[in-house]
This record gives C-alpha cells, structure tokens and sequence, in this order.
C-alpha cells in the first residue's frame, strides 16, 4: 500500500530523468570511443573533454536512478530502508573520486574557451584589416574644397587588399589636386606600395606646381622601394581657380574624361607606368575650365566589366556622361558603377574606384 503518493510521483519523476541522462551518456560514451579511434590519442583535448562529460552524464543518471528508489521505498514504507541509505554513497563516493578531475577538466574547458576568445578576435581584426587600409586608400568621405562639387564610388574586388586609390588635396592657395591610381597585383604589397604613393604624392604636389614634376619625382622614389613586377598607373590634377585651368598628368592610366565646352573629351595619359623606368619623363597639359565643367577619374576595373567577351569601355563611360553631364558628381559615380555592374554578365572581379570633380 502506498502511503505517500506525493512521493511516489517524485519517484517515477527521478527514474525518468535517470533514463534521459543515461542515455545522454550512452551518446556522449559513443562520442567520446569515435574521438579515441580517428586520433588515436587518448590524452588529445577533444577526447578528455568527452571522457569528463560521458561521467558527469553517468554520476547525474546514477544519482537520479538512486533518489528515485529511495523515494519510491519510502513512499511505501514511510521510512528510508537502510540498504537505500547505502545506495546514496555511491553517487557520494564517485564525486570524492572524480571530483578532482572534474574541477581539471573544467579548468580544460575555460583554458580552450580562453583560446577560442582570442582566435576569434584575431579573426574579426583579420576581415577587419582590409576594409580599415581600403577606408585610408579610398576614403567614403571627401573634404569640401570651395567652388568644387566632388563625388565617389569605390566598390572592391576579389581580392582581400584593395589597390587602388584615390585623393583630392589642397596643394596651395585655391590650388586642389584630385588623383587616382591603381597598382598592379593582389595582397598586401601592392595595397602598402598604394599607400605610399597617395601620401608621397601629397608631399611633392607641395613642392612642385607642375604635375608632370611631381610624377618624376615620385616615380624615381617609388621605383627604388617597390618590386620590379609592381607597376603603379595613375592620374593627377591640379585645378587652379585663380586661372581658371586644370593641368594633368598621366602615368599609363585610362583616360579621364572632361565635360568642357557641350562635349566629352579625354585626357590620355602623358607618360609610361611608375617603376617602368626609374628615369621616365611625363609631359602635362593645361586646359581652361569654366564653371560647371566636369572632370571624370577611374580606375581600369571600371572599363574592364566583362559581358561575355565584351567590355563595358571607355565609350561606355563617355556616354553615360553625355546623357546627363548636369547630374551631381556623386550621383554621376554611384550610377556609373551600378551601370558596370548591369552590364556585367558576373561579379566585377577587380577593385574599381570613380572621383568626379566639378568645378561650381
């Protein structure tokens, strides 16, 4: 006769929860022999972790299995037998005999979760890198420059580091210079000589007013620290507001195109590659610039959108400045760089940046 019911119900509730960590055990058990037979090392960490947890799983079941037979005795016969009494050692005995290797096993445990912490972070700063070296190459905001409305696009390619780069800088009193340029290869090397060459530049267009002087100057420094496969194109010019003119420079780059006049005209490059020759001489030309004219920048991604065989092109890019040379140069960018995308049959592979400058 059962003269505690509560009891018995606390009971069956324990030999239930014994059979669901048994079972949890059984798999943990299963775990632990397919670890020991694909390593075949005993001691590996993976394998000691899924020994530690398969006893914890036992001791858990074992401890249910016993409460749940003394409370069911005890719902019976209103007293705990002694024999039950026993059985609750062994839960007891297993805890003095594993604990210690329970409390190393955990220190295991925070020691791999201290390891997974830290190669997370590492990473997080390892996809975090590119894009802060891309922000400094080709920056999402420009300076304001009075009487210059100026615009970006810049979309990566493939590669984790991009290459190409672009700046506008003030170079003297109502003196800007906007530059682009796009160094061959993919990684590291080509992205740090990138770097170099938009921050050299800088300090030359400060020296020389001439373009043509300062790319000399520049290749001859630039070639003697790169590699002799790294070539660097480029396109630099200085918009004088007090003439009215901009004057140009260009080291093997695709043209730029300037809005002048109701007409689209380019302005092919004056020179052969950085690093192509140490010695290499640039010329530059000037050309008046009234209010509203529209200069155009970009590196070779852009013209090299494939569709199949064919490429989205230089033409491509005059047209699409034709159709509405009035539009904000940022607009102009952004809407240049999505029509590539469309015409593009695939992913734009390589790293494509636009400036356009407007003189206002």
């Amino acid at each position: 006769m059962v003269d505690y019911p509560l009891l018995l119900v606390v009971s069956f509730s324990c030999v239930v929860a014994a059979v669901v960590w048994a079972r949890s055990a059984r798999r943990l058990e299963r775990s632990w022999r397919r670890l020991l037979e694909g390593s075949g090392q005993s001691g590996s960490m993976a394998a000691r972790l899924a020994r530690s947890a398969y006893r914890k799983e036992v001791h858990t079941s074992l401890l249910y299995l016993i409460v749940g037979v003394v409370t069911g005795a005890s719902s019976i016969s209103g007293s705990w037998p002694r024999i039950t009494q026993i059985l609750l050692g062994v839960p007891v005995a297993m805890t003095l005999v594993w604990g210690r290797r329970f409390l190393a096993e955990a220190d295991l445990i925070e020691e791999r979760a201290a390891l997974e912490r830290r190669a997370e972070e590492v990473l997080s700063q390892e996809n975090l890198a590119p894009r802060r070296w891309a922000a400094r190459l080709a920056p999402e905001e420009l300076p304001e420059f009075e009487g210059f409305e100026v615009g970006r696009a810049y979309e990566a390619g493939t590669g984790l580091m991009a290459g190409d780069f672009y700046d506008v800088t003030p170079t003297g009193p109502k003196r800007v210079a906007a530059v682009i340029g796009d160094v061959s290869g993919h990684g590291i090397e080509p992205s740090i000589t990138a770097f170099q060459v938009k921050y050299l530049l800088r300090v030359f267009l400060r020296q020389y007013r001439d373009p043509a002087q300062a790319l000399e100057e520049l290749n001859a420094v630039i070639s003697a620290q790169t590699r002799n496969e790294e070539f660097v194109s480029l396109c630099l010019v200085v918009f004088d507001q007090a003439a009215g003119t901009l004057r140009y420079a260009s080291a093997g780059h695709p043209p730029a195109w300037l809005w002048h006049d109701g007409e689209v005209r380019p302005l092919r490059s004056t020179g052969p590659l950085l690093t192509l020759n140490p010695k290499a001489s640039y010329g530059s030309r000037e050309v008046a610039l009234d209010p509203g004219d529209l200069l155009l920048l970009y590196t070779d991604g852009l013209a090299e959108a494939r569709a199949g065989g064919q490429l989205f092109g230089e033409e491509r890019i005059a047209a699409h400045i034709r159709r509405d040379p009035g539009v904000a140069a940022d607009v102009l960018c952004k809407s240049l760089l999505a029509a590539a995308r469309d015409f593009a049959t695939g992913p734009i592979r390589d790293d494509v940046a636009i400036l356009a400058v407007r003189r206002t």
